[in-house]
């Protein structure tokens, strides 16, 4: 009898237990949206990411445009990317713009001292990456040199990329091929310059900063430059303080934070043979964005009450350990079911503080770190990373729904983590979306969603999981972990109940 009591009062534990996942969306009257750009990525010449990622030269016999691979430029429409930097990252402070442009041939080379030591050619530069972006229908962000370039080096970018009147860098422009100016609106003012930008103090950056801000006019008159400040490294507060304090907001347009979920920086950890003790330190520091975004966030509310100036989170993701027997400055690592927790869990995190953060830059595009993409000659995949990106970018530039969450939690050990994750829009034709993620990987995860005074009607979503964390995409079976529709949500009133899988993120789309 003793044990029949016992089993059902673990039962009746159990069963509380998961009814204390409640979620409640509300229409908001503020207005907020979800800035579109906050679906950027990045692509640094680093590892094979250019050089052989994007760009495999006009004689390649891989399919291409001007040396742009075409297979990686259609997936990377289908995800709708909103803006893309370049050229670093670490590597835009050694990049002098004036060595990439001009026939090829007579262009000089450069050791890449960041990442592997490798010569390249330059053979993809400012047009190349500017004509990229243009068949992509995405906007340039331009990392400029300040760490070892010069004012007049980086105004004379601006200008080559956006006069089109008379001028020595517009006449340049010309002969070079292009005469309409690419009208280029972000621009970030150096890298890093706490680290590799020039092992800076926050306090000489800021007048650094204000000096180059100063000369990098708006040549077109548009009063659309976005001129964006190296920002902290990640627990960095005194770094945002000092910009936000020194620096006069009408020449700040935003600032940078960098974040990656690394656990351990000198033993990071392989990026698909990892434990559940890895994993869940990984998601700590995946989900230690949210602290991060609103202690950066109050910051700049006290020098910048009405949120003019954006948080702009340019660099994030997971970072592992090298894949075995490759170029461990190339930072190639796989991508599993763990990466698409990171960019769920991240994603809801951007998209709940839309109201200061507008900008935001997965690192990297393709075959380095969390990467949307990988390539193998003339073979491309799709990892899961690209998958929850395409399934979230129904939120790009729709109204921010106020989300209340109450989630069980994933435990290990001591320690225990939200083991859901949640965020909300409608879009402007008036569908609802609803994107969930639960990274616990061994428990299911039962949500009530309260949807009082939506008048929603039907559900329909999406789902990607796998059956291990550990699982992953390969060239030989590109397809094993794609979305798939759910199945398990159910609509009743202003009622929704979903089951969330293991480790799984879930995109519903409400009317």
């Amino acid at each position: 009898m003793k044990k029949i009591v016992t089993t059902l009062a673990l039962a009746l534990a159990s069963s509380l237990t998961f009814a204390q996942n409640q979620l409640t969306i509300s229409n908001s009257s503020e207005n907020v949206t979800i800035n579109k750009h906050i679906y950027g990525h990045f692509a640094e010449h680093l590892g094979r990411c250019i050089y052989g990622g994007i760009y495999v030269g006009e004689d390649a016999k891989i399919p291409n445009q001007k040396g742009v691979r075409n297979d990686v430029v259609e997936a990377l429409k289908k995800l709708k990317i909103p803006n893309l930097r370049w050229p670093g990252g670490c590597f835009a402070d050694t990049y002098h713009w004036k060595d990439g442009i001009g026939p090829k041939a007579k262009r000089p080379s450069i050791v890449n001292t960041w990442w592997g030591g490798v010569t390249e050619d330059n053979s993809f530069g400012t047009h190349d990456f500017l004509d990229l972006c243009e068949r992509l229908g995405t906007e340039p962000y331009l990392a400029g040199n300040v760490g070892s370039g010069t004012v007049q080096e980086l105004t004379d970018w601006v200008q080559y990329v956006n006069f089109d009147g008379k001028s020595p860098m517009s006449s340049l422009r010309k002969e070079n091929g292009r005469e309409k100016s690419w009208n280029v609106k972000f621009w970030g003012v150096g890298n890093e310059a706490w680290g590799c930008g020039g092992n800076m103090k926050a306090e000489y950056y800021a007048n650094e900063y204000r000096k180059y801000a100063t000369f990098m006019s708006d040549w077109n008159n548009t009063g659309k430059l976005f001129r964006i400040a190296s920002g902290a490294n990640s627990a960095d507060y005194h770094w945002t303080e000092v910009l936000m304090r020194d620096i006069p907001h009408e020449m700040l347009s935003g600032v940078a934070l960098h974040h990656y979920s690394v656990t351990n920086w000198q033993h990071k950890g392989p990026s698909t043979e990892f434990d559940e003790k890895q994993y869940f330190g990984t998601m700590k520091q995946a989900l230690f964005m949210e602290e991060l975004v609103q202690k950066h966030s109050a910051i700049m509310d006290k020098y910048d009450p009405k949120k003019k100036v954006a948080l702009v989170v340019d660099e994030w993701g997971g970072w592992y350990e090298v894949e075995p027997g490759t170029n461990p400055g190339f930072l190639y690592q796989q991508n599993t079911i763990r990466d698409a927790m990171i960019a769920g869990v991240t994603l809801n995190i951007f998209n709940n503080h839309a109201d200061r953060i507008r900008m935001a830059n997965l690192a990297q595009v393709v075959n380095v770190l969390q990467s949307v993409i990988l390539t193998k000659d003339e073979k491309m995949l799709l990892t899961p990373t690209y998958h929850v990106m395409e399934m979230y970018n129904v939120h790009q530039d729709a109204t921010l729904l106020p989300v209340e969450l109450k989630s069980n939690d994933y435990s290990f050990e001591a320690d225990k983590l939200k083991a859901v994750s949640a965020s909300a829009s409608k879009d402007k034709n008036g569908l609802t979306h609803v994107s969930l993620v639960n990274i616990d990987p061994k428990k299911a995860q039962d949500i009530t969603i309260d949807l009082r005074g939506l008048n929603l009607k039907t559900v329909t979503g999406r789902v990607l999981t796998s059956a291990k964390l550990q699982d992953y995409n390969t060239f030989e079976n590109p397809t094993k972990i794609q979305p798939a529709d759910f199945k398990g949500a159910s609509l009743s009133g202003a009622q929704l109940k979903v089951k969330l899988p293991p480790a799984s993120v879930v995109v519903l789309e409400l009317k």
